[in-house]
């Protein structure tokens, strides 16, 4: 999201939905927090987002730095929507270089150091969360094509 209004008619009318948030003090951020709060008289009260794909993606400074309860936090939402959670489908990777390298199965993970965007996170960080934006297409591309 930028800022400004956020494109609730938008949002409706997509297939899907991946939430994204950095993970702060243990938990999504509160830009995070005031849009899923915002989101229930447009999108919960008239169950917009039912049976609509969602996933997830998080990073942090530490290499574990409580990411999970970002992703819980963030897939407990969509579950209150009545939506269709997808996660990752990748073993987790055996080193840095490999996607998946943080072992995440309910979203993709990433970790970045303290540097400039264009050198952190790293490739297969990256990598994880092209991943799973892939098959978050695929599988709304699915669902769609069975309704």
């Amino acid at each position: 999201m930028t800022d400004g209004e956020t494109p609730w008619e938008t949002l409706a009318a997509s297939d899907a939905i991946i939430f994204g948030s950095p993970t702060y003090n243990g938990t999504v951020s509160a830009r995070l927090k005031q849009f899923m709060e915002d989101s229930t008289r447009p999108a919960w009260i008239p169950q917009t987002w039912r049976n609509k794909i969602a996933a997830g993606f998080t990073n942090s400074g530490a290499q574990h730095g409580d990411k999970l309860n970002s992703l819980v936090t963030m897939a407990l939402f969509a579950a209150q929507h009545g939506m269709i959670w997808v996660g990752l489908d990748l073993f987790a990777g055996r080193g840095a270089d490999e996607p998946n390298r943080i072992g995440g199965w309910l979203g993709a993970m990433a970790q970045s150091d303290d540097v400039s965007p264009e050198l952190s996170p790293i490739a297969s960080d990256l990598h994880t969360a092209a991943h799973l934006g892939q098959r978050v297409a695929e599988i709304a591309s699915q669902l769609k094509a069975t309704a």
